[in-house]
């Protein structure tokens, strides 16, 4: 059997200063902290056997793929399917009390938390991002690839692949800032999931993080 490993890491911390809910919108780079995060994982990462390295599209998750891919001398590669999840709440604050959780209009859209009813079902993220997991396996078969992706994509297939069910509470997330779920494979099969943090730990409660 051939063991590959494909390495799922959450961008860093991203500028926004007005702590909205910024999802698929343009123009949001990484901080000052996220950057150095990803210099961070990097030199985490340079000694291991990469040969594949893939981003979502947004801006932050290149970013934050780009240390990776230079140190191993690698192509940065972009993948739909990595981006972050669709949610109507999008460009707004959303914390709870505050904002726009507050306006009778967007309460239909609080209907059923299950599915979710304000944004992309939880079963759509996890198909398309197990899509993505082996086509990077496939390009590193052998070896190691890592996928850039967001919090809530990245926790959505770790669930799924675990057998849990997909709702559940976003401020139990294990996924911090520039964190590690490595997915172990023999062949096609998965055998491990392991969990690092490379930058150290950060507050899953903290919007816009």
């Amino acid at each position: 059997m051939t063991r590959t490993i494909v390495h799922l890491l959450r961008h860093g911390e991203v500028y926004n200063p007005n702590g909205i809910l910024y999802g698929r919108l343009p123009g949001y780079r990484l901080s000052d902290t996220g950057q150095r995060q990803a210099l961070t994982v990097a030199e985490f990462l340079a000694g291991n056997d990469i040969v594949h390295v893939v981003a979502s599209p947004l801006e932050r998750a290149r970013q934050t793929a780009a240390p990776i891919a230079d140190s191993h001398r690698l192509e940065l590669a972009t993948d739909d399917r990595l981006i972050e999840s669709e949610n109507a709440f999008e460009g707004q604050r959303v914390s709870v009390g505050d904002g726009a959780l507050r306006s009778p209009r967007n309460w239909p859209l609080l209907r059923n938390p299950f599915r979710p009813s304000w944004g992309e079902p939880y079963l759509k993220v996890a198909h398309r991002m197990l899509a993505a997991v082996h086509r990077a396996r496939a390009a590193a078969i052998g070896h190691e690839a890592v996928c850039v992706s967001h919090q809530l994509p990245v926790w959505t297939i770790r669930r799924f692949l675990e057998g849990k069910r997909l709702w559940h509470d976003p401020r139990r997330r294990q996924c911090s800032l520039a964190s590690l779920t490595s997915l172990e494979f023999d062949d096609e099969r998965l055998v491990a999931i392991r969990y690092t943090e490379p930058a150290g730990a950060s507050n899953p409660k903290v919007t816009g993080a």
